[in-house]
């Protein structure tokens, strides 16, 4: 079922804004139950305590996908897959590094991103970072 090729940076493009969408959804329902929990948001621990906590659920999410099966929602949608460098499954460590990597590397204005464009094998910079790549399946 693995071609192994790398997907190109289109696909991959399209697959992150659908991504974000679905993320979305689940950052609402997290919000919803944090709010149930901490119901005085002019609380000066408030935000920042709400900002980690939609990081973590953020984190929860992909780490979990990308370690069963390597796809989340979207990238079964558009047929991709994360791998680790050598074409195996993807460890725990190597989705840490993955997430928390994109997580800086599309907060400094997408050069994680942007790095796909320039670089040589036209893989994100937090893929590299972490020893992954995102294949497309057939």
């Amino acid at each position: 079922m693995q071609e192994g090729l790398t997907s190109g940076f289109g696909r991959r493009m399209l697959a992150l804004a659908y991504e974000f969408l679905l993320l979305l959804g689940v950052w609402f329902i997290a919000a919803f139950l944090f709010h149930l929990v901490f119901r005085d948001p002019n609380a000066e621990y408030f935000r920042p305590l709400f900002q980690f906590y939609l990081l973590f659920v953020g984190g929860v999410y992909f780490i979990w996908f990308w370690t069963h099966g390597g796809q989340t929602l979207a990238m079964q949608t558009w047929k991709l897959k994360l791998v680790a460098a050598n074409g195996k499954r993807v460890t725990a460590q190597q989705a840490m590094v993955r997430y928390l990597m994109a997580v800086i590397g599309i907060s400094l204005l997408g050069f994680s991103l942007l790095w796909a464009l320039f670089s040589r094998d036209r893989q994100f910079l937090h893929d590299k970072l972490a020893g992954t790549r995102i294949i497309k399946l057939n």
